[in-house]
């Protein structure tokens, strides 16, 4: 027992170390949020107060009197995730997309809690904020479980809904979490990556999480690991990790009566394409949509091929939209 115990001593010291030096040496401090907010904020930005201390970075462009879509991004993503669809669409619907808390420049939330619960009632909060009565409701990965979960709670606020590679189907009975839900809660660890966090890592992540790896340039990049340093969403994020449950089983769907485009990439690595079959059903208004060549983000991979059944799903729900003007249909040719 003593040289077992020497030994786990021994070990126990060696990793004490470890962390120590990379404190040292590999800590990336976070970046400065005016700097980061002048970089990644543009003209259409808000930073709305949600609740006392929580403010969220939000866009709301197009028509104020069009129909509305809000666009949910997913985990370790920003709002930006949605720029190639926003461009297209804000001539002729008005177009919301936020940054969550713990992501983007909104940074982290006052009472500290980044459940998909929660997240769910922060898009009920913006919506009441900017006053919007009736909204298509897109997410993608973590957003698609966030707005999943959002129907499911005001079905009176949706018009449709759109799942993007969407997170919500349960794991097998028995499975551990993730890994990185799991570290998020191991002291010691937990302070490596709070503070540990070379960009090599998010580009080696990005490249693995699409299909079509020539959109991951060093703009992507540098956007996803800078948004990563804005101040206090590593420790949010950590938060956000620790606080991981098992999703619900999902049979309260079957109830949901929305029409629904569920979206998928067939060579997504994170979310497999057996998912969307999972959801269509569960889901009674649900069509299936599945683009091959394409990986987790179907939004950036493939932006016009995405847009195609989302298209179809806005001119089912909502009235004509207005026609773009002129200049903006010219320039679309």
């Amino acid at each position: 027992m003593g040289r077992v115990s020497r030994y786990l001593g021994g070990a126990l010291a060696a990793l004490i170390v470890l962390v120590g030096v990379l404190l040292v040496i590999g800590r990336v401090p976070d970046r400065d949020g005016a700097a980061m907010r002048g970089k990644y904020a543009s003209a259409a930005s808000q930073f709305v107060e949600i609740s006392p201390g929580t403010v969220v970075h939000l866009r709301d462009e197009g028509p104020a009197d069009a129909p509305v879509l809000m666009l949910l991004h997913g985990s370790n993503a920003s709002l930006h995730t949605w720029e190639p669809w926003v461009a297209r669409l804000k001539d002729r619907y008005r177009v919301v997309s936020l940054d969550f808390p713990a992501h983007g420049l909104s940074g982290p939330s006052a009472d500290g809690v980044y459940t998909y619960d929660a997240y769910a009632d922060l898009v009920e909060a913006v919506r009441a904020k900017l006053g919007i009565r009736t909204m298509v409701l897109a997410g993608n990965s973590m957003g698609g479980g966030v707005a999943w979960r959002y129907a499911l709670a005001h079905r009176e606020h949706l018009a449709g809904l759109v799942l993007v590679d969407a997170s919500g189907k349960p794991q097998p009975k028995g499975s551990r979490p993730p890994l990185g839900f799991y570290l998020a809660r191991v002291p010691g660890v937990r302070e490596i990556l709070a503070s540990v966090t070379p960009r090599w890592i998010i580009e080696r992540s990005l490249i693995q999480s699409v299909s079509v790896t020539d959109i991951v340039d060093d703009a992507m990049v540098d956007r996803y690991w800078e948004l990563l340093l804005y101040p206090g969403n590593r420790e949010a994020t950590l938060d956000r990790f620790s606080q991981y449950s098992e999703p619900a089983d999902g049979e309260a769907l079957r109830g949901l009566e929305v029409p629904t485009v569920i979206l998928w990439g067939r060579e997504d690595r994170l979310i497999p394409v057996s998912v969307a079959e999972w959801f269509a059903e569960r889901l009674p208004e649900a069509r299936v949509t599945v683009l091959g060549g394409v990986g987790h983000i179907p939004m950036e991979e493939a932006p016009d091929r995405a847009l195609v059944p989302v298209l179809s799903l806005l001119a089912r729900v909502y009235p004509a939209p207005r026609a773009p003007a002129p200049a903006a249909a010219a320039a679309g040719e």
